[in-house]
């Protein structure tokens, strides 16, 4: 682990897209800001936790769903009415659900 001192004002760069700059304190807490690509997910650490461990959960499926699930889509492709059953958890969800 690298640990670095900064002031209010004072930055950290990593590599040639990311900044992080120390904006604020108050009390026991940092406010940092972030310039950082589109594409690079930032999240706070229980957040980041949380959303691990739903990826965890859904990569868990086993072979017997997954041969109901294709079952019942053949059904579906012949006629017969099927929605899946599926809850998608935003980034703002999980960030709710953490605090």
């Amino acid at each position: 682990m690298l640990i670095l001192t900064r002031k209010l004002g004072e930055s950290i760069t990593i590599g040639d897209e990311i900044k992080i700059t120390v904006l604020e304190f108050q009390g026991r807490q940092v406010k940092l800001g972030i310039i950082a690509p589109k594409d690079i997910g930032i999240h706070r650490e229980e957040v980041y936790e949380k959303i691990q461990a739903q990826n965890r959960k859904a990569s868990k499926v086993s072979k017997n769903e997954l041969v109901e699930v294709a079952q019942k889509w053949r059904h579906n492709e012949a006629g017969e009415d099927f929605r899946f059953q599926v809850k998608f958890t935003t980034k703002r969800e999980a960030i709710e659900e953490a605090d």
